[in-house]
C-alpha cells in the first residue's frame, strides 16, 4: 500500500468516528438550551441574523452555534437531543445585557462574545459552568467585579480584557481546579493585590494583566508556574524588587513589568532563561547595572529598560547576543561614550540611547551598521555634527534619525555628497545650529517627518520642499528663515489626498515622543503617522501673503504661521482645508477681514489672528462661538444674525442651566434616538445625564449652522456630511461608536428635524 493509500484510509476513517456536529441536518436542540438562547436574545438590544422565537424550534440551526448529541457528550439520556456546546457570537454588533440564562446550557464548552457592545455586570451562572473551557468576553463594556464564586473547572482559556471590570481580583480562580492555561484581564479597572491563589494555577502558560490599577508586590508563588511562557503586568502600581526567583521561570518567552514602582536592580538570573525573547521593564525605579546574564543572552530579542536609574557605561556583549533586534536603553544615568561593538549586533535594527549622560561622537565603527533603521540619540551630549552625519548616512537602511539637543552651535553640513535614501524621519531640534538647509536633503526623498525646529538657521526655504510625496509633518519653526513661504508647500501631495506613504513606504516606529507612564488608554505616538499632519512655520522672519492654495491642503490638521511678517488678507480659500483643527495667524501684518466661510471649519478647536491689521467683525456661527476674544484681538464682536426660526428665537442658554426644548426638539431626539439607537453606549466613568447635556451645549453653541445639509461632523475620525449621515440615517445603517459619538449623532439629527419643520 502506497503513503498516498494510507493517507486516504486515515481520511475515511477519520471521516465516519468525528463527532456528530449539526449544521445544516434537520435536527432540534434540547429544550432547555432552547429557553436559555431565547432569554439571552431577550436581553439584547439588537437582533441576530437568523435568531427568533418564530424562526425555528431547532437552535442548532441558529448562526454561531454548534451542537453536539448528547450520546457523543456521554450523556445518559433516552432519547438523543443535541446540545449546544458552542456559541461564537463575535463582532456581531451585540448591544444589551447577558442575561443569567446563559447559566442553563450545561454542556457549553466555547463561548465567545468578544467585541460587541454588551455591558453591566457579568451574570453569575455564567461562571458556574461545569463542561466551559473557552471564554472570551473582550472588548465589550462590563462593568462591576468578577462573580465571587469562580467554579469553572474545566476552563482552559479565560479573556476579559479591554472591558470596564473592576474591584480585585477572585483568589479562587482555580482553587483546585489546575486546568487554566491562559488568563488574559489586561485593560479594566482592577485593583488591590494580585491574588496569591494564582500559584494554584500550574498549568498556566499566559498572564495578561496590564493596564489596570494593581498594586503590592508579585506573590512568590507566581514564579513556580513553570510552565508559564508570557507574563505581562505592566502599567499597574506594583512595587517591590523583581525576585530573583523569576529564574524559575524556565520557559518564560515574553517578561513585561513595564509602568510599575519595581525598584531595586535586575537580577543576575537571565542564564536560566533560555527562551526568553523580550524583556520589557520601562518606566520604573530600577537601579544598578545591566546584569551580565542580561547583557549576554542569546535569546533576547527585544531590551528596553528605559526611564529608570540604571548607570555606569553600556555594554553589551553582541557576539552572544546574536538575537537581538532592539535595544531601548533611553532616559537613564548611563555615562562614557556611545558603545563602537554594537555593529557586531548582527541583528540589531533599533537602538535608544536618549537622554543619558553620554558623551563623545558618533563611533566610526557606525559606518557598516548596515542592519540600522532606528537611531535616537537625543540628548545625549554629543559633538561634531559633520562626522556623525558622514558616518550615518553609509548606514544604508537608516529610516529613523533623532539627534535632538546634541552639537550645540554647530553648523548643520553643507555636504553635496551626504545622502540618506532611504531616511522617513529627521529630528534635530533644539541643537543651536546654524547655517541653512542643506541642498543634500533633496535627496532624502520618502521623509515623511521632518523637524528642524529651534535653531538659528538663516536664509529662504528652497522651493524643493514640495517634492516630498511623502511629507506630512514639518516643523521649522523657531528659525529665522526669511522671504516668502514657499508656495510649493501647498502642492504636498500627502497633504492634499492623505496618503502619507504608500504600500511600499512603511511607516517606522516613532515611540520617542511617548508621555511617562502613560496608559493603553491614553493616546501614544508610537508611529509616525499618528502625528496630525502639520505645517509649523511660525517664529521666524517669512514675509509676502498667506497663498490662497493652501485651501489645497484638505488632509491638514495644524498651520501654524504666527510671528512672522506676513501681510495681505486671509485667503477665503483657506476654508477648503475641511480637517483643519488649529489655524494661528497671529502677531503678523495681516489686513482686510476675517473670512466668514472660515465658520465652515467644523474641527477647528484653535484660531487665533490677534496682533494684526484687521478690521471689521468676527464672523459669526460655527466653531467661532468657542474661541476666547484674545483671539481675534481688538476685532468688534459678531453683529446678530436671524437668518431662520431656530436662530431667531434667542441666545442659547447659559451653560450652567437645563436648556428650554421645544415640542419640535423632543420630537427630534425621539426620531433620532430610534435611529441611533446603536450608538447607546455608556461611557467610561460618566453619568449620562451629564455627558448628554454637555454634548447638548457644545452642539448647540458651537456646531449650528443654518444650512445644515452642507454641514460636516466628525464621527469616528472620519469627517462625514450631515446630509450624507440623514440619508444613512433614515436607510436605517446603524453606526456603532462611542456614547459621545452617539449622543452628537442625536443631537444632529435633532436640530435637522426641527429646523426642517
Amino acid at each position: 500500500m502506497s503513503v498516498q493509500d494510507v493517507w486516504v484510509v486515515i481520511f475515511v476513517i477519520g471521516f465516519f468516528f468525528q463527532p456528530p456536529t449539526l449544521s445544516c441536518q434537520n435536527l432540534t436542540c434540547h429544550p432547555n438550551d432552547l429557553d436559555a438562547l431565547e432569554d439571552f436574545l431577550n436581553g439584547l438590544l439588537s437582533v441576530i441574523g437568523g435568531w427568533s422565537r418564530n424562526f425555528s424550534d431547532d437552535c442548532c440551526k441558529w448562526a454561531g452555534i454548534t451542537c453536539n448529541s448528547s450520546f457523543s457528550l456521554g450523556l445518559n439520556s433516552s432519547v438523543d437531543t443535541y446540545r449546544v456546546v458552542e456559541l461564537d457570537l463575535s463582532s456581531k454588533r451585540l448591544i444589551g445585557n447577558l442575561s443569567e440564562s446563559l447559566g442553563n446550557l450545561k454542556q457549553l464548552r466555547a463561548l465567545n462574545l468578544s467585541r460587541n457592545f454588551l455591558k453591566n455586570t457579568l451574570p453569575v451562572s455564567l461562571f458556574q459552568l461545569p463542561n466551559l473551557e473557552y471564554l472570551d468576553l473582550s472588548s465589550n463594556y462590563f462593568s462591576g467585579p468578577i462573580p465571587v464564586g469562580f467554579n469553572l473547572p474545566s476552563v482552559q482559556y479565560v479573556d476579559m480584557s479591554h472591558n470596564y471590570l473592576n474591584g480585585s481580583l477572585p483568589n479562587s480562580m482555580c482553587g483546585k481546579f489546575t486546568r487554566l492555561q491562559v488568563l488574559k484581564l489586561a485593560v479594566n479597572y482592577f485593583s488591590g493585590d494580585l491574588p496569591p491563589g494564582l500559584a494554584n494555577c500550574s498549568s498556566l502558560e499566559a498572564i495578561h494583566l496590564s493596564t489596570n490599577y494593581l498594586s503590592g508586590g508579585v506573590p512568590e508563588g507566581i514564579y513556580q508556574l513553570q510552565k508559564l511562557t508570557r507574563l505581562t503586568i505592566q502599567d499597574n502600581k506594583l512595587t517591590g524588587t523583581l525576585s530573583k526567583e523569576v529564574g524559575n521561570l524556565i520557559n518564560l518567552v515574553c517578561l513585561d513589568i513595564s509602568s510599575n514602582w519595581f525598584s531595586g536592580i535586575i537580577p543576575d538570573v537571565f542564564h536560566s532563561l533560555r527562551r526568553l525573547q523580550y524583556f520589557v521593564a520601562h518606566s520604573n525605579n530600577l537601579s544598578g547595572k545591566i546584569p551580565p546574564s542580561l547583557s549576554s543572552s542569546p535569546t533576547i530579542s527585544l531590551l528596553n529598560v528605559r526611564n529608570n536609574s540604571l548607570d555606569g557605561p553600556v555594554y553589551l556583549n553582541c557576539s552572544a547576543m546574536t538575537s537581538l533586534t532592539s535595544l531601548n536603553l533611553g532616559s537613564n544615568q548611563f555615562d562614557g561614550v556611545i558603545p563602537s561593538n554594537l555593529p557586531s549586533c548582527r541583528r540589531l535594527r533599533k537602538i535608544d540611547l536618549a537622554r543619558n549622560n553620554l558623551s563623545g561622537q558618533i563611533p566610526d565603527s557606525f559606518k557598516d551598521f548596515h542592519t540600522l533603521h532606528y537611531l535616537s540619540l537625543s540628548n545625549a551630549s554629543l559633538s561634531n555634527i559633520s562626522s556623525a552625519f558622514e558616518i550615518l548616512h553609509q548606514c544604508r537602511n537608516l529610516t529613523t534619525l533623532v539627534l535632538t539637543m546634541n552639537f550645540y552651535d554647530e553648523d548643520l553640513p553643507a555636504d553635496p555628497t551626504l545622502h540618506f535614501a532611504r531616511l522617513k524621519v529627521l529630528v534635530i531640534a533644539n541643537c543651536r545650529l546654524t547655517g541653512s538647509i542643506p541642498q543634500w536633503l533633496s535627496k532624502s526623498s520618502r521623509l515623511q517627518l521632518l523637524d528642524i525646529s529651534w535653531n538659528c538657521l538663516k536664509g529662504t526655504v528652497p522651493a524643493w520642499f514640495g517634492n516630498f510625496t511623502y511629507l506630512f509633518y514639518l516643523d521649522i519653526s523657531n528659525n529665522s528663515f526669511t522671504g516668502d513661504i514657499p508656495r510649493s508647500l501647498t502642492g504636498l501631495e500627502s497633504l492634499i489626498d492623505g496618503k502619507f506613504f504608500s504600500a511600499q513606504e512603511h511607516s517606522p516606529e516613532f515611540p520617542f515622543f511617548q508621555k511617562k507612564n502613560v496608559s493603553a488608554r491614553g493616546l501614544q505616538y508610537n508611529q509616525v503617522w499618528s502625528f496630525p499632519p502639520t505645517l509649523a512655520l511660525n517664529n521666524n522672519n517669512f514675509s509676502g501673503q498667506v497663498w490662497p492654495e493652501f485651501g489645497n491642503l484638505k488632509s491638514l490638521h495644524v498651520l501654524d504661521l504666527k510671528f512672522n511678517n506676513l501681510s495681505g488678507p486671509i485667503p477665503s480659500s483657506l476654508a477648503n482645508m475641511i480637517n483643519l483643527e488649529t489655524l494661528d495667524l497671529s502677531h503678523n501684518k495681516l489686513s482686510g477681514i476675517i473670512p466668514s466661510s472660515l465658520t465652515g471649519l467644523s474641527f477647528l478647536s484653535k484660531f487665533n489672528v490677534a496682533d494684526n491689521q484687521l478690521e471689521g467683525n468676527i464672523p459669526y456661527g460655527g466653531q467661532f462661538g468657542t474661541f476666547p476674544d484674545s483671539s481675534f484681538g481688538d476685532l468688534a464682536p459678531p453683529s446678530p444674525k436671524v437668518t431662520t426660526q431656530l436662530e431667531s428665537e434667542g441666545p442659547s442658554p447659559p451653560r450652567k442651566s437645563k436648556p428650554a426644548l421645544g415640542g419640535g426638539l423632543y420630537l427630534g431626539i425621539a426620531v433620532g434616538f430610534v435611529f441611533s439607537v446603536a450608538c447607546f453606549i455608556v461611557g467610561e466613568r460618566y453619568v449620562w445625564g451629564e455627558r448628554y447635556v454637555w454634548v447638548w451645549y457644545t452642539t448647540s453653541e458651537t456646531t449650528l449652522h443654518t444650512d445644515f445639509n452642507q454641514s460636516k461632523i466628525r464621527l469616528f475620525h472620519t469627517e462625514i456630511s450631515v446630509q450624507k449621515l440623514l440619508v444613512t440615517v433614515h436607510s436605517q445603517i446603524w453606526y456603532l461608536c462611542s456614547l459621545e459619538e452617539g449622543l452628537i449623532l442625536l443631537t444632529w439629527v435633532s436640530l435637522y428635524i426641527q429646523n426642517r419643520d
